[in-house]
């Protein structure tokens, strides 16, 4: 109980996509958004320079207070009950789980059962040569459960994720780093008004490996697990450790790393893009001829685990499992990375599994509603043979899903089941008022030729000869709102009245109008498919016109509806003309 809520790896939250689903989480009704806002040491907003569909809150965290906030919230929450042990197999009544038996052989029966049991299962830590049991440094592995789940059938699989050194921060020469502040303006995760963003925020620094960083780090690779085939799991292809990175990309002389503190009061430095399981003497030679670290002090290095995971496929869209009914897998068990994706899979099961004691209908996200159901639907419908990282990329329809109207899309079905309360409700509806407000008011001002036309030609946009309204101008690629602000006196005493974010989004709703009606049109088409369900007992392999990999595929994935079917690898759009037309019978 100790480590509830112990940031294993980097002391963040969000980032690229990331950001969005902790957004989503918290216009639920979950707690990831506001613990990382109370705990925050430092806010950006990543990718302003791209297009809104693409900007990605991160906060930097104090470790300990991350943790403290989750414990004191948990403990605050009413129904929440503790039980500190290892469990070593699930309690099965035919085709029901109804518990679970722990180490010591105590019973717990439950009607539902959430497995999250991150690196542990089977867990295994490689430094260089040396290789031990458990599930992060410090604990030990899981013992068991995979075996326990694979007597009922279930499939397992290894995968690796590792974890750069952690060294001390006064040994550490900033003034040879680039710093990294925080935005200026610094915002929050929770879109609940009494949680504040930070007001003081501490730097990040970036610094960079060289070629004779690279020379060291290769005098190790005859004693790197990574290379000696000791690990056999498949790692995270886009945060692959220093040791994959000069070895895949020999072609780069140089690698960037970023330095991140680990909280307000702790000497603790993170050294993030350097994540290896190479030997410790080799981590220390190396990391000393990175500029700002030659005197450099090790508080631990860094390592590699493995672990079992179950492939995802073995699914259904509520987390629950196929095979054994009333049981639910979340996290790094599906084969994902991230505390993020974890926490939304984790706030999806704990919510199905409720629903599933209560015998009500599922909660499920669609991939139109959030990265949270492209997340889900991807693990089940595509699987993973290795970790499973969110990008904003994945999404279809992200300019529906950007991170500032998480609660437009979910605050409302989140209130329906109970979850996001009232205030959130108000909080929302306060929202909508206040942006249909600007929307009206830029709809029926205008701007003159005298006025707007000196910011015209110092934006270099075209001038104007009449009176022209404000939503016309704002279109423009070349304003902002600050622009229209100087367009139109009145215009700056009326915004007086809004925050800052709602601002914002008003303005994107406006620029970005037929952008988002395009997506929403190719939200219609996607629904049809949706609607069209499929029998759980439809045997493919009668459906002779289907190609042979595609009934193999059907037949292991077993899709709900034929939106699902389309979306698998392998099933082509012939392939779902032929169903359609198998279904229409």
């Amino acid at each position: 109980m100790g480590t509830i809520a112990q940031m294993s790896c980097n002391p963040a939250m969000g980032g690229i996509a990331k950001g969005q689903i902790v957004r989503e989480i918290d216009a639920i009704g979950g707690y990831s958004g506001i613990v990382s806002d109370r705990s925050a040491i430092q806010f950006r907003m990543l990718n302003r320079s791209k297009g809104p569909a693409m900007w990605s809150p991160r906060t930097q965290n104090d470790r300990v207070l991350f943790a403290l906030e989750w414990r004191k919230m948990l403990e605050e929450t009413s129904g929440v009950d503790f039980w500190q042990e290892m469990v070593t197999e699930i309690i099965v009544d035919g085709e029901k789980v109804i518990g679970v038996r722990t180490s010591l052989g105590l019973e717990i029966r439950a009607r539902t059962v959430v497995l999250t049991s991150g690196t542990f299962l089977n867990g295994r830590i490689h430094i260089g040569e040396k290789s031990f049991g458990g599930g992060r440094t410090g604990e030990k592995a899981a013992k068991g459960l995979t075996e326990s789940l694979e007597n009922f059938g279930f499939v397992s699989g290894r995968m690796k994720t590792g974890t750069p050194p952690r060294v001390d921060g006064r040994s550490v020469d900033y003034s040879l780093m680039e710093e990294q502040p925080g935005d200026e303006f610094a915002q929050k995760f929770s879109f609940l008004p009494e949680v504040s963003p930070i007001e003081k925020q501490r730097a990040c620094h970036i610094t960079y490996t060289n070629e004779n960083v690279h020379s060291i780090l290769k005098e190790g690779f005859d004693r790197s697990p990574m290379f000696t085939d000791r690990i056999k799991g498949i790692g995270p292809r886009y945060c692959p450790s220093v040791e994959e990175k000069i070895n895949r990309f020999a072609d780069k002389d140089r690698h960037q790393i970023f330095v991140e503190p680990e909280g307000w009061n702790t000497v603790e430095v993170y050294v993030n893009g350097f994540s290896t399981s190479l030997p410790e003497d080799v981590q220390f030679k190396a990391l000393k001829l990175v500029p700002g670290f030659e005197n450099v002090k090790f508080f631990r290095p860094g390592y590699a685990i493995e672990y079992d995971y179950f492939p995802p496929t073995q699914l259904k869209h509520s987390l629950e499992t196929k095979l054994i009914e009333n049981l639910f897998f979340a996290g790094q068990i599906n084969g994902t990375t991230g505390y993020e994706e974890a926490a939304g899979q984790g706030l999806m099961a704990g919510i199905n599994a409720h629903l599933k004691a209560k015998e009500d209908e599922a909660f499920v996200l669609q991939r139109d509603q959030a990265y949270i159901g492209v997340l889900i639907d991807d693990l089940i419908t595509k699987g993973t043979d290795e970790p499973y990282r969110m990008f904003t990329s994945r999404a279809e329809f992200r300019i529906l899903l950007r991170q500032d109207n998480a609660d437009d899309r979910l605050t409302p079905l989140s209130h329906e089941l109970g979850l996001a309360d009232d205030l959130r409700m108000k909080t929302l509806e306060k929202k909508r008022a206040d942006r249909k407000s600007i929307h009206s008011y830029l709809r029926n001002n205008s701007a003159e030729p005298e006025l707007a036309n000196a910011v015209l030609r110092k934006r270099k946009s075209s001038e104007i000869s009449q009176k022209t309204k404000l939503n016309t101008l704002a279109l423009r690629p070349q304003l902002d709102m600050d622009d229209l602000r100087e367009l139109n006196e009145d215009l700056n005493a009326f915004l007086m009245d809004f925050d800052g974010d709602i601002i914002e989004q008003s303005e994107i709703e406006l620029k970005y109008a037929g952008y988002i009606q395009r997506e929403k049109e190719l939200v219609d088409k996607m629904h049809r498919l949706e609607s069209v369900r499929i029998r759980d007992d439809l045997d493919y392999n009668t459906i002779k016109s289907l190609s042979t990999e595609s009934r193999q595929k059907l037949m292991e994935i077993k899709p709900q509806t034929l939106g699902q079917a389309s979306r698998i690898s392998g099933v082509s759009p012939a392939d779902i003309s032929v169903l359609l037309v198998h279904l229409g019978r």
